[in-house]
């Protein structure tokens, strides 16, 4: 339910409008700035702050402040265990794996102070699969057929085919059944400006660049230590490095060799967090040169991704060949590689007759070996490894014209125009990893969004893997058939995997307790980091 102070959104309103909207206390809130000095926590983002509305894909991946999940992530190394949350006990699936019944925690409460309850879950997942909404992440939940509530503390999820980690989309945060009795586009939610939990955290304040977290009182699991979090949105990578040096904030995320910089100065240390987030170059269909199998495989001979590892991301990092990483298991297959080897790049470019011009640049049928790779211009690390990719295709008589593009006017190109892409949005199975990434549905008008199989790769052999992989709950065959989808990638692939991430952070020396690691998905930011258990977070005494 929004809270007295919410105020009507405009259809279409961008969102660096809705984040300058003028802040108001969430109910039961004291004033922004009212904490303990010693128990605020003053973090620097590199990200926009993001609309807080779950049916919008806010907390997918289980990172939200205000909102909790029926599960949620539990650290430590490797791949996350889940955990129960809103929900009782961890949910299983009937012998079919078509039904999943949920029991519900009966001592919560939302920060508006009403009750939590069985229709609050009903009414989110009904909200997210409303063609009204326009969710963005509606497609991610196309196995949900049903979601009903045999009683106040009970919900049943029928599933349209059985969905081995289905338990992974029980991440996503729960709002109020009240707030999502209209139904209407996700984007004009008040929900975006004017969140209402069961969360560790209230929004107080969000004016401009600043967004201010209150501990809730009153949640559930126990009310957080850290009663205060302010995080600033600075978009420049040197200028957050400046004033983390400069004693500003108590954290920030940064590029890893400008935050091995600061690995010297007192009182701060460099933390980084292994992830499954990929860079990628994305060689799209609608184009002659990055369609063609030929350049796409002497492209991936081509680069150095060790290189790249070593001189961009000062170690933090490994290199990638597909978009699995080792973490996961048996689902990782280990000779899904490609070597390092330009000759036999040259080779292959030879052999498809792309035959090398007066300048180097390679030449076939009056075609040039020439394409544009976009970047998105203030992520300094996307630019170096574009650089670095555009340097080694030149090496084999590729050229790469590298561009910066903004976010919207990216999107639209992705069908004709490679970009430097992330990836890896819910690390936490082989299927969330790969099936929007690869499989052929995406490439039809008006399923997914511009980022899903960014390549139009079609190939009948990995949609058949992927759909046994998702619907097998025998762990063989899961495994059998991701790692049949991972060598099919190397044999023909549709993209140049370059590196895994490790996330790196930069936070002020202090007295808390409570750090862990934990897997990261691409979003990243100080939703994640060392932050991403906050309310765990303890004192000493």
């Amino acid at each position: 339910m929004p809270s007295p102070c919410a105020r009507p959104v405009v259809p279409g309103l961008a969102l660096a409008a809705l984040v300058a909207l003028t802040a108001c206390s969430a109910p039961g809130a004291g004033p922004a700035g009212s904490a303990d000095p010693s128990r605020r926590l003053v973090l620097a983002d590199a990200y926009e702050p993001e609309p807080l509305n779950p049916v919008g894909g806010h907390g997918e991946t289980g990172a939200s402040r205000v909102y909790d999940g029926l599960v949620r992530l539990a650290g430590g190394d490797g791949l996350p265990e889940l955990e129960p949350a809103l929900a009782a006990e961890l949910p299983t699936p009937d012998a079919d794996g078509t039904t999943w019944t949920v029991r519900l925690r009966d001592d919560v409460r939302f920060t508006d102070g009403t009750a939590f309850g069985a229709e609050d879950v009903v009414a989110t997942y009904r909200a997210v699969l409303d063609p009204v909404s326009a969710s963005p992440i509606a497609t991610s939940y196309a196995m949900v057929s049903e979601v009903s509530a045999p009683d106040e503390h009970t919900v049943r999820f029928r599933l349209a085919y059985p969905y081995a980690p289905f338990a992974t989309k029980l991440l996503l945060g729960i709002a109020p059944a009240e707030a999502l009795t209209t139904p209407g586009p996700a984007e004009e939610s008040p929900l975006n400006t004017e969140p209402v939990g069961t969360g560790p955290y209230l929004l107080t304040e969000r004016r401009g660049d600043r967004t201010v977290f209150t501990a809730n009182p009153d949640y559930w699991d126990g009310a957080p230590q850290v009663e205060e979090l302010v995080v600033e949105h600075v978009p420049d990578d040197n200028t957050r490095a400046q004033r983390m040096a400069a004693g500003e904030f108590d954290g920030t995320t940064l590029p890893p060799l400008l935050a091995d910089t600061l690995a010297d100065a007192e009182g701060l240390t460099v933390v980084g967090h292994p992830s499954a987030d990929t860079r990628s170059v994305s060689l799209p269909a609608g184009d002659p040169v990055t369609a063609d199998p030929a350049v796409r495989l002497a492209l991936n001979h081509a680069v150095d991704r060790a290189a790249m590892v070593e001189s961009i991301l000062g170690g933090h990092g490994v290199p990638a060949y597909t978009p699995v990483p080792e973490v996961l298991g048996d689902a990782f297959e280990p000779t899904a590689t490609f070597d390092h080897d330009p000759d036999r790049a040259r080779q292959l470019l030879d052999d498809a007759g792309w035959v090398p011009g007066d300048d180097g640049v390679r030449v076939r049928d009056g075609v040039r070996a020439e394409f544009t790779l976009m970047y998105f211009p203030e992520e300094t690390l996307r630019r170096d490894l574009a650089q670095a990719f555009a340097s080694d295709a030149l090496q084999v008589g590729v050229e790469v014209d590298l561009e910066a593009v903004d976010r919207p006017q990216f999107r639209p190109r992705i069908p004709v125009d490679a970009g430097l892409l992330g990836g890896g949005d819910v690390p936490y199975d082989p299927d969330t990893l790969l099936y929007a990434g690869l499989h052929s549905v995406y490439t039809q008008d008006g399923v997914g969004g511009p980022f899903d199989n960014p390549s139009d790769h079609v190939d009948p052999a990995v949609d058949a893997a992927l759909d046994e992989g998702r619907r097998s709950d025998d762990p063989a065959v899961r495994t059998a058939a991701y790692r049949t989808v991972q060598r099919a990638f190397v044999a023909a692939p549709p993209a140049v995997v370059l590196v895994f991430l490790e996330h790196v952070y930069v936070m002020r020396d202090g007295d808390w307790t409570g750090t862990e690691p934990v897997l990261e998905p691409h979003s990243h930011g100080v939703s994640w980091g060392p932050w991403w258990n906050l309310r765990e977070w303890r004192l000493p005494g």
